[in-house]
């Protein structure tokens, strides 16, 4: 079998037709916006907390069609996104006036755990669910202006091994671990009535950082009352009165997590609820207290 050999003209040809369509791919639209990025830290353990802070610097002569989601991929060095924030902006894209800077915002994520320790590479766009057009914006790195994907690079990320966290270990008084249909990493607890935690005493001061929600519409008169106990001492109260996801950061100092080698912390709620008994609650007779996404232990300095 004799192979064919192209003419040296031809294949001049046909590398100017595919640099030609290269450049057509090349986003030359004005952006809308000019996007910054800074994170709490830079190195970030897998399950921990980590502040995300976004700005966007409206264009003078901005036009936004409608209302965009802000997306945010954490890319691996195959890239490969291992995990995102996409979020809603804090004023809703159809109300970005020319020149306005809307920001800088905070949320606060957990790192979720994916099979990726490394340098991870930060990118952010604006889209228009569910799979709709992109808005071209201008970022950190100017290649990024020619993006025809119009993802742009905003920063860096060190992710780390979870075994740099401190180990929180759920004890009396949980329910099973219960995951979210679309999407497996967001998975939760109910507690019970009381319910309690431990984990080594790092001997000093800590921020627990405590993600939950409610069932307040169970409750016709109040909300429930929360309160947390390490040991016998009392840390702090309050009422469990949201429905969406709430993060308290609870300050704990070294007197109060006591002396031992191992901390022990207990959550109570003052009533509890069988979801049964509501209205569409199907057949869950459990006995239920509040919904607890993330218990996150943080030792000072």
């Amino acid at each position: 079998m004799t192979s064919t050999r192209l003419p040296v003209r031809a294949l001049a040809v046909i590398s100017l037709i595919a640099a030609s369509a290269a450049c057509s791919r090349t986003d030359n639209a004005p952006a809308v916006a000019t996007v910054s990025f800074q994170a709490s830290k830079t190195r970030v353990a897998l399950g921990s907390p980590v502040d995300l802070t976004y700005k966007f610097d409206v264009a003078p002569d901005a036009k936004i069609d409608g209302d965009y989601t802000v997306f945010v991929h954490v890319i691996d060095s195959d890239n490969k996104v291992q995990w995102n924030a996409d979020h809603e902006p804090p004023v809703p894209t159809s109300q970005w006036k020319p020149g306005q800077t809307i920001g800088p915002y905070t949320r606060t994520e957990f790192v979720p755990v994916v099979p990726y320790l490394g340098e991870a590479t930060v990118r952010i766009g604006l889209y228009k669910p569910p799979n709709g057009p992109r808005l071209p914006l201008a970022g950190l790195d100017p290649a990024d202006r020619s993006n025809p994907n119009r993802e742009y690079r905003v920063g860096t990320l060190q992710i780390l091994p979870s075994s740099d966290n401190l180990l929180v270990i759920y004890k009396s008084g949980w329910n099973q671990d219960e995951y979210a249909n679309d999407n497996p990493s967001n998975s939760w607890r109910w507690s019970q009535k009381l319910a309690t935690v431990n984990f080594r005493n790092p001997k000093k001061d800590i921020t627990l950082f405590l993600e939950y929600d409610a069932r307040s519409d169970a409750f016709a008169d109040r909300p429930q009352q929360v309160a947390l106990y390490s040991g016998d001492q009392a840390v702090t109260s309050f009422a469990a009165d949201s429905t969406t996801k709430t993060l308290r950061r609870i300050p704990i100092s070294a007197a109060q997590l006591g002396g031992g080698e191992m901390a022990e912390l207990r959550l109570q709620v003052d009533k509890t609820f069988v979801p049964a008994s509501l209205p569409n609650g199907g057949g869950d007779r459990r006995e239920l207290g509040i919904r607890v996404y993330h218990v996150f232990v943080e030792p000072k300095g």
